[in-house]
């Protein structure tokens, strides 16, 4: 495995088992299989357990949240795979209000709110992914990750695109499959490029509206539909920052379930260091040197913030300080 698939969700060797998500049979075996676990979701959030929330509360497929829950956005529980031959599902239950409990967090940028289910052992807490990613094992990560995308994706595409018939569920909730006219729809991901943009010994760094203050990361963008990732990769640094950018290669990706993206991590090297910010597409952006990113990193920076632990940003400037970029 590459150091660059060290990334947080990165791949944990996750059997994902497609070739039975069709099989009714097959699908209805790993549900009934004595240690099936399940995946709980709410409004987006994972039930994670453990004194620092380590860990994934996942629960038995014959608990009643599973079978008879308050449901939510899937008609029935996404078969996640097999993580060491014992199948893995999630489910969502949106529906439960968590009456009296803080739910202020909700689409915060940063939510620290959780929330208990009453029916749930204690300890087992709904918590926002962005926040605990990093706690997460690399295969509890990949699950977590691969839920929320896919449960999201459903939330979305309830409909036929077609047609505009109520669509249902298929392929153990890995495709939706429409009715009337036949049509099939399968889960989507967004391909975004995120870039560090160097000239000499300094970074690239950009900032967008809201970010909580002294907040920089890397320039991103999505990936236009008929453009190659270098294409995209100079389209992005020149609209945003107007810096012109020669040469890109790839660096590594990272699956991002908020909704659904695949950030595809790109080196470019700047052919000029004057920025022009285009204020529709970020609030400022600036070059940061080595030495500045370093104190960043060690919390000593008087201005500037390191881009979010877990997102593939900090994982990126992170091997750029120690140059163990592969």
């Amino acid at each position: 495995m590459k150091h660059a698939e060290l990334v947080t969700f990165g791949g944990s060797g996750l059997d994902r088992a497609a070739h039975i998500r069709g099989d009714a049979e097959k699908i209805a075996q790993a549900r009934a299989h004595p240690q099936a676990k399940c995946l709980l979701l709410w409004r987006g959030k994972p039930l994670v357990q453990g004194d620092a929330l380590d860990r994934l509360g996942l629960i038995p497929m014959s608990h009643e949240l599973v079978e008879n829950g308050p449901g939510g956005i899937v008609e029935a529980p996404v078969f996640l795979g097999l993580s060491d031959s014992v199948p893995v599902f999630a489910t969502d239950i949106s529906n439960w209000s968590a009456e009296g409990l803080d739910v202020s967090g909700i689409g915060a940028f940063v939510d620290r709110t959780e929330q208990q289910h009453p029916d749930l052992p204690q300890g087992h807490v709904f918590a926002e992914l962005r926040r605990i990613m990093t706690r997460l094992s690399a295969r509890e990560a990949e699950l977590a990750a691969a839920a929320k995308a896919v449960i999201g994706w459903h939330e979305t595409h309830r409909f036929c695109a077609r047609c505009g018939t109520a669509s249902d569920l298929s392929q153990a909730g890995w495709q939706r499959s429409c009715p009337s006219c036949g049509g099939q729809h399968f889960p989507r991901t967004d391909p975004v490029v995120i870039m560090l943009i160097t000239h000499g010994n300094s970074v690239l760094m950009g900032r967008s509206p809201g970010w909580p203050e002294g907040m920089y990361s890397l320039l991103a963008g999505f990936v236009e539909p008929g453009e190659t990732l270098e294409a995209a990769v100079r389209r992005e640094v020149m609209e945003e920052a107007g810096v012109p950018v020669g040469a890109v290669s790839y660096l590594s990706s990272q699956p991002w379930p908020f909704p659904a993206s695949l950030m595809f991590g790109c080196a470019g090297e700047a052919l000029s260091r004057e920025i022009t910010i285009d204020p529709v597409e970020i609030e400022d952006a600036m070059w940061v040197s080595k030495s500045e990113m370093m104190q960043a990193f060690a919390g000593e920076h008087p201005n500037l913030l390191p881009a979010r632990k877990g997102a593939i940003a900090h994982f990126l400037l992170q091997n750029w300080l120690a140059d163990t970029l592969d």
